[in-house]
């Protein structure tokens, strides 16, 4: 398995409102918990949260649209 450099270390809490709701996530060791449901990609709780495909970096504010970081 290869380590991400860019990964949020265990334990940190990513926030983003959306539609006026704060949403929490947390990171854990084998991926992310949001709503205290276990998630194995931030996209997939992006989708969630907004019902659209999203790349969960960019939702969560990790990296921006263009690439760069």
């Amino acid at each position: 398995m290869r380590l991400d450099r860019d990964r949020p270390i265990t334990g940190t809490r990513l926030l983003r409102e959306w539609q006026g709701v704060e949403q929490i996530v947390t990171v854990t060791a084998d991926g992310f918990e949001w709503q205290g449901r276990p998630y194995k990609s931030l996209s997939a709780i992006a989708r969630a949260i907004t019902g659209t495909r999203w790349n969960g970096w960019v939702f969560f504010g990790l990296k921006n649209h263009r690439g760069r970081t």
